[in-house]
């Protein structure tokens, strides 16, 4: 598709402007010089105002100390004529043909932000990826993500928040290295105590019963004298007792007594021992919920990862204006810089490459400033306009003729005659070579000077 590109424009009486007529170049571009104040920049605002229309004109258009209103025309490639003239600035399009057209036809080729770069320049860094991102078409998509991301971003927030302080009031609570895991329970230490001592009980009575056969012994040994009838029976009744005596003896003699002391001290200390459990139990649970919090928020982080690679892929798969240029978090990024970051012709060429993407069927841009680049920087910002088959008209502080395609010196193009009405005689084309190259002076031209140049 052929852009539409400014074939040629006639100024007169506009701001600072006496009389410019010139043709730029068609690809690459087209610096006009001068000093401050010398009617460059009312250049630029009185083209945009030929085609923008009302919204462009300045607030106080006509020359100071002309008695001529203003008077625009702005020739284009697809064969439209723009004027704007009289007391009124008038419009009228006419094209090829002789028909004529309004600010409507206008408009459904030109960018707006073509006339008006440093409206793109002063955006915000998300006002302009908004921009680009309306441009390429994935807009609505990725408002979708970004508001999944915001949306679990601020839940990660939350959790690791409570994670945070979860494992804080975790190590604040005591610890007790010589606590039990569990708590104890004072019925069933009462009654291993009551077992113990009933089999301490059994243990007495055997050893009461040993001592009770040996009194009998004795008693019988002592009435063998007095019973010798009864010898044979009572000799009897000892061999048995003897018998007895060895059995009940062998069974006494390994029995020994458990203590109940330690089982006492933990019945009195049950308490403080359950406190220190439940304290270390707390503590454990606390430090449990603070671990799965934290694993809740890595996982979050690991979403957060997904949706920013889902994000990074849907630009990767869109066009870009400008090799390097992308979006990250919602801003431009241009050779990994944001944009207050990148030098003044960084800036420039982006805010160029996407104003030109905006709008592919307007072929020019109008800017400002060019003195943010140097010689050098120039001419392969010029070298790239080319390249690109696009047109711009710059204005730059200087009065260096190697630099500038011309050079504007109190309101019109320096060295060139007038006629009486304040109009150029000849009209001035733009240099062949790019701006930054030596000056190759012009075979002279006809300058015959017309009637009635009489504000002069």
């Amino acid at each position: 598709m052929d852009t539409i590109k400014i074939n040629s424009f006639e100024l007169e009486n506009v701001k600072r402007v006496k009389a410019v007529s010139y043709e730029p170049t068609t690809n690459g571009l087209t610096v006009i010089g001068g000093k401050n104040g010398q009617g460059k920049t009312s250049i630029l605002d009185s083209i945009a105002w030929a085609l923008g229309g009302a919204k462009f004109e300045p607030s106080t258009a006509q020359r100071e100390g002309s008695y001529n209103p203003p008077r625009l025309e702005v020739k284009l490639s697809n064969g439209l004529v723009v004027t704007r003239t009289g007391a009124n600035s008038t419009l009228k399009v006419l094209d090829p043909e002789g028909k004529k057209s309004g600010q409507k036809i206008l408009d459904s080729f030109i960018g707006q932000l073509a006339l008006d770069l440093p409206k793109f320049m002063e955006m915000s860094d998300k006002e302009k990826a908004q921009e680009l991102l309306q441009l390429l078409g994935v807009e609505d998509e990725l408002k979708k993500l970004e508001g999944e991301y915001q949306e679990v971003y601020s839940k990660r927030h939350s959790i690791g928040q409570i994670a945070t302080q979860k494992d804080k009031y975790a190590k604040e609570l005591p610890a007790y290295d010589d606590a039990p895991n569990e708590l104890v329970s004072a019925s069933e230490l009462i009654q291993q105590q009551q077992s113990i001592l009933l089999k301490n009980e059994e243990n007495k009575q055997k050893r009461n019963q040993v001592l009770a056969i040996q009194t009998e012994m004795q008693t019988v040994a002592n009435r063998i004298d007095e019973y010798q009838a009864k010898l044979d029976e009572l000799m009897e009744k000892q061999t048995q007792l003897a018998e007895d005596y060895n059995i009940a003896t062998t069974a006494a003699q390994d029995l020994e007594d458990e203590s109940t002391a330690e089982l006492e001290e933990q019945i009195r200390s049950v308490d403080e021992i359950n406190t220190k459990v439940r304290a270390n139990q707390e503590r454990q649970r606390a430090l449990q919920e603070a671990a799965d919090f934290s694993q809740e928020y890595e996982e979050l982080t690991e979403t957060i990862k997904d949706i920013r690679e889902r994000k990074n892929k849907l630009l990767e798969s869109v066009d870009m204006p400008l090799p390097g240029l992308s979006i990250q978090d919602g801003v431009l990024i241009y050779n990994d810089r944001q944009w207050d970051c990148m030098s003044g012709a960084e800036q420039l060429k982006v805010a160029t490459a996407i104003v030109r993407a905006l709008n592919p069927k307007c072929g020019f841009v109008l800017m400002d400033k060019m003195e943010q680049m140097d010689v050098d920087t120039m001419k392969e910002f010029g070298e790239w306009l080319e390249q690109e088959g696009l047109q711009v008209i710059a204005t730059r502080v200087t009065n260096n003729e190697d630099e500038c395609s011309i050079i504007i010196e109190d309101g019109h193009i320096k060295g060139e005659e007038f006629s009486t009405t304040g109009t150029a005689k000849t009209k001035t084309k733009a240099k062949p070579k790019a701006k930054v190259e030596p000056k190759v002076e012009a075979p002279a031209t006809d300058t015959t000077v017309s009637e009635d140049w009489s504000e002069w």
